[in-house]
């Protein structure tokens, strides 16, 4: 009966990520949902890349906290609409919680719209929420054992970021067994590796992004 259930669940979200999906195409808009545990930098990751398409796309933020709104203010605070969603607990966004939170944002006036995802490698996976673009981050302080632990995650990506590769140096991190696990789960998604702090790489994602956002959008 569980199992039932929970196909049932599954069913009905993924009858409202193609309603959001169709929503944002019709107003040509490109979504993007960016996961990662917590601590990973998803939100220095997303103000960084803010800066470095803003000129090209008229970008929005969905910020996905289980309480609080400190990553909201932090993207609000360079003029960019963004809207705080609090999931009171639950362990990722439905696309349901996206349906609902749309009209609160200026979509005629958008061209992206970033969701960062509540900090988990699990759940959110699980859960399509009407995007059109996959960001995984994995920091290099959580250590190079994640994808072998956390398939899912890395196996339905478009795209992995090697987080904070300015610290490789600092920590025994394997990267060459991440890049061949990565290789064997999703073999045609690239892999970038990416300082916030520093920029490097920056400009290689923003680019991917750039060219993904087009081709979503039509």
């Amino acid at each position: 009966m569980e199992i039932k259930v929970l196909h049932q669940i599954m069913d009905w979200n993924e009858d409202v990520s193609a309603e959001v999906k169709a929503t944002l195409a019709a107003h040509n808009i490109c979504m993007i949902n960016v996961m990662g545990s917590p601590g990973a930098g998803k939100t220095s990751l997303i103000t960084s890349l803010i800066g470095k398409l803003k000129d090209r796309f008229r970008i929005g933020v969905i910020e996905g906290d289980i309480a609080g709104q400190v990553d909201a203010d932090r993207i609000a605070a360079l003029g960019i609409p963004t809207v705080q969603l609090n999931t009171d607990g639950a362990c990722h966004i439905e696309a349901m919680s996206i349906q609902h939170i749309l009209p609160c944002l200026p979509l005629e006036e958008l061209d992206l719209i970033f969701v960062e995802n509540i900090g988990n490698l699990v759940c959110p996976a699980e859960f399509r929420i009407g995007e059109s673009l996959r960001i995984t981050l994995l920091s290099i302080p959580e250590g190079d054992d994640k994808v072998e632990k956390y398939p899912l995650m890395f196996t339905d990506t478009d795209c992995l970021v090697l987080n904070k590769y300015d610290m490789l140096p600092h920590f025994d991190f394997d990267e060459q067994r991440v890049c061949a696990n990565y290789e064997t789960v999703n073999p045609d998604a690239p892999l970038f590796r990416i300082s916030s702090r520093t920029g490097e790489g920056l400009d290689a994602l923003a680019d991917f992004i750039a060219r993904k956002s087009e081709s979503a959008a039509g």
